[in-house]
């Protein structure tokens, strides 16, 4: 893909980002077909139904075994309007966990595209070596653009 439209689909993603309520980090991601055409986006937030009031969201015991990723709400709705993820590039705001590699991965998910500057915080760089790692020994090209 031209590198005109993977901007125009990580600025897609940032956007998609600010929906999210979490106070403290914000992800985006959206799920592109071969033809450019969007089959999918998520923020990271609650699962439908639950409440996600600014206690529950700020406090991170309570927080963490609730939320779903960016890239988990794009896969679980593609999921649930029966909607084929492979072969798909994911553009995702920052670089997947390993839990959602371990899930772009199963969706058969071709490509992940993430910024080239994102700064990690040192409690997840760990965990996103792992990703990366995975996600390549998998065969999914990563690039930073």
């Amino acid at each position: 893909m031209s590198s005109k439209w993977d901007q125009r689909f990580l600025d897609l993603a940032f956007h998609i980002a600010s929906w999210s309520k979490d106070p403290s980090t914000k992800v985006g991601c959206v799920v592109v077909g071969a033809d450019r055409e969007i089959r999918s986006t998520g923020f990271n937030g609650f699962p439908r139904g639950i409440s996600d009031d600014p206690e529950r969201l700020a406090d991170r015991s309570q927080k963490y075994p609730l939320i779903c990723h960016a890239e988990e709400n794009a896969i679980m709705h593609a999921a649930r309007i029966g909607m084929p993820l492979k072969d798909c590039s994911a553009y995702v705001t920052w670089p997947p966990c390993s839990r959602c590699a371990r899930s772009l991965i199963q969706a058969g998910v071709s490509e992940v595209v993430v910024p080239k500057d994102c700064e990690i915080p040192e409690r997840w760089q760990e965990d996103f070596d792992i990703s990366i790692g995975m996600l390549q020994e998998a065969g999914v090209v990563v690039r930073g653009v």
